[in-house]
């Protein structure tokens, strides 16, 4: 995953009320608090961790890939990260090894159109990451980062080709960023109303649910008994997770693996 890999450990399984734990780092955290936000890993739901390191997720994931070939496994790797880290050489690295030895892996590529405060018509020379990945010799689309039908049947794709032993695939979600790089960023880098508009008609929640609607898999009652849940669920988790008990100095010497 990358430093913004919350959201990858709910989809992965991983118990919100741990993650929370962690995220304040308390002694009960999913990594009993020494990962923390930006390194919160679950390996046993097959989280293989966040990484604060822009592009740092490619190689391992990539190595992740190559175990499971070795043994055998039906298993797969999926390596996140953002438009920005697709100009990083180890991303260029992973995605020929990955090609070179048919390894079952998928390239997420989250281009929300900033690589910090850079936009992506100044950082990407060719002006297409699906484009450059299927240079390296793998089948690459580029798909609405905000329509979660889409990025689910592209990934389904990816998935079933890589367990049929058929390689690699990069699949581009385009997911313009509302925000800024960082907690008091003031975005001067952009036209505020580009975020107005992208508030407006492009949030993935909205459009989620006027699919859902649409096609009558849910009923409003039913969606709005969801986000009840979850808004409950949140905040008992953080209710908790700041009266939780933190790590004792003890703790620190525990899950190290190598001493010198």
């Amino acid at each position: 995953s990358t430093h913004r890999g919350h959201g990858h450990c709910i989809a992965k399984g991983c118990d919100v009320r741990e993650m929370m734990l962690e995220l304040y780092c308390k002694r009960d955290g999913i990594c009993k608090g020494k990962g923390g936000s930006m390194h919160i890993a679950d390996i046993k739901k097959g989280m293989l961790g966040a990484n604060a390191i822009v592009g740092a997720g490619a190689p391992l994931a990539v190595g992740a890939a190559l175990t499971a070939k070795t043994l055998g496994t039906t298993n797969i790797a999926v390596a996140f990260g953002g438009d920005g880290a697709t100009n990083q050489g180890t991303v260029f690295e992973s995605m020929n090894f990955a090609v070179v030895l048919k390894l079952p892996v998928i390239f997420a590529v989250e281009n929300n159109g900033y690589g910090e405060h850079t936009g992506i018509s100044y950082h990407l020379g060719c002006g297409d990451i699906a484009a450059r990945s299927a240079a390296f010799g793998m089948p690459a689309v580029k798909v609405d980062g905000t329509d979660f039908f889409a990025v689910y049947e592209a990934m389904g794709v990816a998935v079933a080709r890589a367990r049929s032993g058929g390689g690699p695939s990069t699949i581009e979600m385009e997911a313009p960023r509302w925000r800024g790089h960082f907690e008091g960023d003031p975005q001067l880098y952009r036209n505020m109303d580009e975020v107005k508009e992208l508030r407006e008609n492009r949030d993935p929640l909205k459009i989620f649910r006027a699919r859902v609607l649409k096609d009558k898999m849910l009923t409003d009652a039913e969606m709005d008994k969801i986000d009840a849940e979850v808004l409950a669920l949140i905040e008992r988790s953080v209710a908790e997770a700041k009266i939780a008990p933190d790590p004792r100095p003890e703790d620190l010497t525990t899950d190290v693996y190598i001493n010198y």
